[in-house]
C-alpha cells in the first residue's frame, strides 16, 4: 500500500507531466494480491478503522486524479485488488481476469470502498450477491454488469489501456479534468457512508468472528462461524 500511496502522490506532484495513469499486476497470475490476511490477526477497532480509513483515502486519491486512470486487470482482483480496480476511472480486463469482494468468508466486508463503489457500478441487487455469498465473477460477467470496460485477450490489458490514454490526450485536459471532477462529484453525497464503512470494519476485526475467519484462511481450514 505505500507503494501505491507514493506512487499517486508522485503523480499528483507532476500532473501536468502524464496524460494518464494505469494500473495492472506484475504477473498473469494476479492484478493485486490484497491484503496481507495475517497483519489483520489482533487488530483493534481503532486500529482497523484507522487501516479502512487510510486505504478509503489512497483509492479516493486515485478516484480524484485529473487525468484517466485505468485499471489494467490481469488475473485475480479479490478484496482490496477488486477495490482498487472500482477506485480507477475504467477497467480493462484480460479474459482470464476474476472479479470478487470474499471478505465474508474472514468474517469481514470490504474496507477500501468495496461497499459503496460495487453498488454503483452493477447495482444493488447484484452487489448484495456478490458481498454476501463471498463469490467470484469471470471478465466476461464482468463486463455483462458493466463493472470493466473491455475484455481483450490475456497480454492485451495494457495495449488496449494505453490506446484509451491516447485517445483522451488529444482531448481538452482541463475539460477532461472537470469531466472527472463533476463525475466524481455526482457520488459525494455517500462520503459519510465511506466514514461508516471504516467504522464497521474496524468494529468486526475486533471481534471473535473475525479472527476466527482470518485464523482459518492462513491455517487453510474452513472457519467455524457461530450464529
Amino acid at each position: 500500500m505505500h507503494l501505491l500511496e507514493s506512487a499517486i502522490q508522485e503523480v499528483n506532484d507532476h500532473i501536468h507531466e502524464y496524460k494518464g495513469v494505469i494500473i495492472t499486476g506484475s504477473g498473469p497470475k494476479s492484478f493485486v494480491a490484497g491484503a496481507d490476511i495475517t497483519e489483520l490477526l489482533g487488530l483493534s477497532h481503532a486500529e482497523g478503522e484507522a487501516l479502512s480509513l487510510r486505504g478509503q483515502k489512497i483509492f479516493q486519491d486515485i478516484e480524484r486524479l485529473s487525468i484517466p486512470v485505468i485499471a489494467a486487470v490481469n488475473g485475480f482482483a479479490l478484496g482490496g485488488g477488486c477495490e482498487l480496480a472500482m477506485a480507477c476511472h475504467m477497467r480493462v480486463a484480460s479474459e482470464n481476469a476474476k472479479f470478487g469482494q470474499p471478505e465474508v468468508n474472514l468474517g469481514l466486508i470490504p474496507g477500501y470502498g468495496g461497499t459503496q463503489r460495487l453498488i454503483r457500478y452493477i447495482g444493488k441487487p447484484k452487489a448484495f450477491e456478490l458481498l454476501l455469498t463471498g463469490d467470484m465473477i469471470n471478465a466476461e460477467e464482468a463486463y455483462r454488469l458493466n463493472l470493466v470496460n473491455y475484455v481483450v485477450p490475456i497480454g492485451s490489458e495494457i495495449s488496449k489501456s494505453i490506446e484509451i490514454i491516447e485517445k483522451s490526450a488529444k482531448k481538452g485536459p482541463r475539460a477532461i479534468a472537470k469531466a472527472i471532477e463533476l463525475m466524481n462529484e455526482h457520488y459525494d453525497f455517500e462520503r459519510d457512508a465511506f466514514a461508516h464503512e471504516a467504522k464497521l470494519f474496524g468494529e468486526l476485526l475486533d471481534e471473535e468472528e473475525s479472527q476466527e475467519g482470518i485464523q482459518a484462511f492462513i491455517n487453510k481450514t474452513k472457519p467455524n462461524f457461530r450464529r
